[in-house]
């Protein structure tokens, strides 16, 4: 028993070693003095003053920002949408399809995604004069298009595993279905809607391919930024960059972790005093 403890606990460390220990490199190199990405040189934040300082990056970093809550809010209410068919509907004409035009984009390639989205906005342009250039507006539904099926397969494992006898209660307490849903239903299933738009959010902010394939002149994102200095060679600036984004990515991982660990906490009180009032 000790031995299998000893092997678990090694290949954990292995594996966490293996995903980490690059990071933590970056994120050292980062407050690097010399111009040499590899080569220690003294410790520095002058990478990050010349960071903020780059009028380019900021641009950037502002137009992924919008894109990515834009394109996460609209995946969150559409995939919310297409998790309640799926799971509370469980026959109607068309289900199938519906359950596999929405789980497709999961196992499909994004160079796939990408080439059809420029083909359809292509087609859009001559057909119907929309969209005129691609950018903000091609770039965001690309997006919205293959992040909402994460937040569909989230928020429908969600209700799959909710108590239907707590939405029965309300209906047989006169509550009509609308009534249900909102104050049941989502209040229930908000953790899992904001696991969703935490991971369309973030799916969003670092996608390369797709947006590559749906930009247009002037709209260049922070993803393709950096794509475009690595293939220059890895600069001090960059592993600056990288550092920023891991703080923002970890930062909201924390808030979202205490705001679930509250609702949770909560969901629990309410339960237990709901089964103390009925004894």
């Amino acid at each position: 028993m000790k031995q299998r403890s000893t092997f678990l606990f090694s290949m954990m460390t292995f594996g966490l070693a293996f995903l980490y220990v690059p990071i933590f490199s970056m994120v050292f190199f980062s407050f690097n003095k010399s111009r040499l990405a590899t080569v220690w040189g003294g410790f520095s934040t002058q990478w990050y003053g010349k960071l903020f300082s780059n009028s380019q990056v900021i641009d950037a970093a502002i137009l992924s920002l919008k894109i990515a809550v834009l394109s996460a809010t609209f995946a969150t209410i559409l995939g919310t949408m297409a998790g309640l068919a799926l799971a509370r509907f469980r026959r109607f004409r068309g289900r199938a399809l519906l359950s596999g035009l929405v789980t497709a984009p999961l196992i499909m390639p994004e160079v796939i995604t990408g080439i059809s989205s420029l083909l359809l906005f292509i087609m859009m342009a001559e057909w119907i004069g929309w969209p005129g250039q691609r950018g903000f507006t091609t770039i965001t539904i690309a997006h919205i298009t293959f992040s909402m099926t994460y937040v569909t397969v989230i928020v429908q494992s969600r209700l799959s595993a909710m108590d239907m006898s707590i939405e029965e209660a309300a209906m047989d307490l006169g509550s009509r279905p609308w009534q249900v849903l909102r104050d049941v239903t989502l209040p229930i299933i908000s953790p899992a809607i904001l696991s969703g738009w935490l991971l369309a959010f973030t799916i969003s902010l670092d996608d390369v391919v797709i947006t590559s394939f749906t930009t247009g002149p002037g709209y260049n994102t922070l993803p393709m930024l950096i794509w475009s200095k690595v293939k220059l060679g890895v600069t001090p600036d960059i592993n600056a960059l990288a550092t920023v984004i891991v703080a923002v990515v970890a930062i909201g991982v924390a808030i979202s972790a205490v705001v679930l660990t509250r609702a949770d906490r909560r969901r629990e009180r309410d339960i237990q005093m709901a089964i103390a009032a009925n004894k």
